[in-house]
């Protein structure tokens, strides 16, 4: 999977300064980071670049499908550059830690006509919620569902 910075070459997108160290912070797997924290290590390549900067450059990449907008919860959006492979998200819900995963059975995943309302499908974004292992070996008794429990409730047996 070609980085962000590459497709964006490819695409011949006019890489300015500000626009070229956006795209260098979003280098990586399961990188989802928050504008703020974009902007904070973008200013470590170019101190000089402003938050709006930063907003208007992740907008258009967006808008350009290069970049998904991620909303995993109560917190602020983060910014997933892996916007060219289906994935969905697992996040942890102590410490919002968020990773690209491709669950089995997803390409059976439909709603029957009848329950559609109308609607023409166009996109499915699923995001499974647990403890990461950093988290897991805390103990958060309110949060802790074990294994055995987890299927019970998704009707399976394991």
């Amino acid at each position: 999977m070609p980085e962000l910075l590459e497709r964006l070459q490819r695409r011949r997108w006019r890489l300015t300064a500000q626009r070229r160290a956006v795209a260098e912070v979003l280098r990586g797997e399961h990188v989802h980071l928050t504008a703020e924290a974009i902007h904070d290590l973008a200013r470590m390549r170019l101190p000089e670049i402003s938050l709006a900067t930063v907003y208007n450059t992740l907008n258009e990449l967006v808008a350009m499908g290069e970049l998904l907008e991620v909303s995993a919860g109560g917190g602020p959006k983060r910014y997933d550059p892996n916007a060219r492979q289906p994935h969905q998200h697992l996040v942890c819900v102590r410490c919002g830690d968020i990773r690209d995963v491709s669950p089995t059975g997803e390409q059976a995943l439909d709603i029957p006509v009848a329950q559609r309302h109308g609607y023409r499908l166009v996109d499915v974004d699923i995001v499974f919620r647990g403890l990461c292992p950093s988290c897991a070996g805390q103990r958060y008794a309110d949060l802790t569902v074990s294994d055995d429990d987890w299927h019970r409730r998704l009707g399976s047996s394991q």
